[in-house]
């Protein structure tokens, strides 16, 4: 701290807001006027950028940026706004939960009984989530499922679309002229291992968010078809020994009506009840996407080796998971679920946060809104109007990724805290700030 060069490091790890995994550049940043070739704005010599990671165990200022855009890719999905009309308000939807079944009994907190194993365990124990028995533990059954709970939501949502269709004396092809069933979910790791995927379902009038539902669509009914798809779906694997393993859904299916009332819509401001519960909701979902594992060390980075799973500091239930998709990925006929390359993740190959196309809008939109606005902002200061013709010239070239001692990372992670701490002040329900 006492370096000559201390100020200008600090301002490069404020210019990130704290990333604790920042990327070093050096090069120059150019807009000229498409017409003359006049220089307009630059920025030349070093600068740093941010690692843009989704995880928070890795950065937890990158993640809060991501859990921002997820919250207004979801929010939009609700209540309208980034391209979304805000008649999707009234449009019928539900919050899910799908689950995955037991492998095995697990340490658990049921309530007001003790756990299985006879006693009481208090939140946050190391054993909650792992097997009473990991002996009789189907640890090849819990990563083949995982592997493929992405194949199963899609299936799901295929049974979805025939079930609503069904309810409506539809055939599916016809239905497409009455309605759209669109989502926006995440998937979330429980404490033994495996993922849960909460969603929100919208059900839409046939030309998506901008018209409503046909009246027969009720919340209710739409209830009815999730559970009836999740009962449904299936999919067989072979276990190593070319035995049948039938995949499902858990036979927890959790279904929230969160469909805003006449009244709610009306009242649709900062202290209507429907949009600070659409707020939270939004919040308590994106937080969902930057999470991990779980497990101590994975999620992180991805396996290298035998050796690398022997000196991982996790717990005996995450090791395990670890080794199974490790010995599985190698073998010739789980070649094409790259098991090995995965195997950080427990065996889940799935995006963490997923949506159908006319949900809402994209990252991609959302980051090129921020692009856009760090331009004008650049034209403004220039004397130009905002939608000047310009070329925009970009030539970096990377100095290094992350801090060069321990002592730099531990002040920049107490910086990126403190900025945070400020940041969340102003935006409490979204769990983060999307400012570029």
């Amino acid at each position: 701290m006492r370096s000559p060069a201390y100020k200008e490091w600090r301002a490069g790890v404020e210019s990130v807001k704290g990333c604790l995994q920042p990327v070093r550049l050096t090069g120059k940043w150019e807009v000229r006027h498409l017409g003359t070739g006049d220089l307009i704005a630059s920025r030349y010599g070093r600068v740093w950028a941010s690692c843009g990671t989704r995880r928070a165990a890795v950065c937890p200022t990158c993640a809060d940026r991501y859990a921002a855009d997820a919250w207004h890719l979801i929010h939009a999905g609700m209540n309208g706004g980034k391209g979304v009309p805000d008649t999707v308000a009234r449009s019928t939807r539900l919050f899910v939960t799908l689950t995955a079944p037991s492998f095995g009994a697990v340490h658990n907190r049921p309530g007001k009984r003790p756990c299985s194993c006879g006693r009481w365990h208090p939140e946050g124990h190391r054993l909650l989530g792992s097997p009473i028995d990991s002996g009789a533990y189907d640890y090849t059954g819990a990563v083949l499922w995982q592997a493929h709970s992405g194949q199963l939501w899609h299936r799901f949502t295929i049974a979805l679309r025939r079930a609503v269709a069904a309810a409506g004396g539809l055939t599916v092809r016809a239905s497409g002229a009455h309605l759209r069933i669109s989502y926006a979910k995440v998937a979330e790791y429980q404490g033994r291992g495996l993922v849960h995927f909460h969603a929100v379902i919208r059900a839409d009038g046939p030309s998506g968010p901008d018209s409503s539902p046909p009246a027969w669509l009720t919340p209710d009914v739409l209830a009815d078809a999730v559970r009836s798809a999740a009962s449904s779906v299936e999919l067989d694997t072979a276990r190593p020994d070319g035995t049948t393993l039938p995949l499902r859904w858990g036979k927890q299916v959790d279904v929230k009506d969160i469909t805003a009332t006449d009244i709610d819509v009306l009242n649709g401001d900062d202290d209507g009840d429907q949009v600070v519960n659409d707020t939270r909701l939004a919040g308590y979902i994106a937080k969902y996407a930057t999470k991990g594992t779980g497990a101590t060390e994975t999620g992180d980075r991805r396996i290298r080796s035998q050796g690398h799973i022997d000196q991982l500091r996790v717990s005996g239930h995450h090791r395990a998971m670890i080794q199974t998709a490790w010995d599985l990925g190698g073998l010739d006929q789980y070649a094409d679920l790259k098991l090995r390359h995965w195997a950080h993740m427990l065996g889940f190959r799935g995006h963490f946060l997923t949506k159908s196309r006319i949900y809402s809008t994209t990252f991609k939109n959302l980051r090129a809104e921020r692009r856009a606005h760090q331009l004008q902002t650049a034209l403004t200061e220039a004397g130009l109007p905002a939608d000047a013709e310009v070329l925009v010239v970009n030539d970096w070239h990377i100095l290094g990724i992350g801090y060069d001692s321990r002592e730099q990372l531990e002040l920049a992670e107490a910086i990126g805290d403190r900025i945070r701490a400020a940041r969340k002040k102003h935006a409490p329900e979204r769990g983060g700030d999307s400012d570029g």
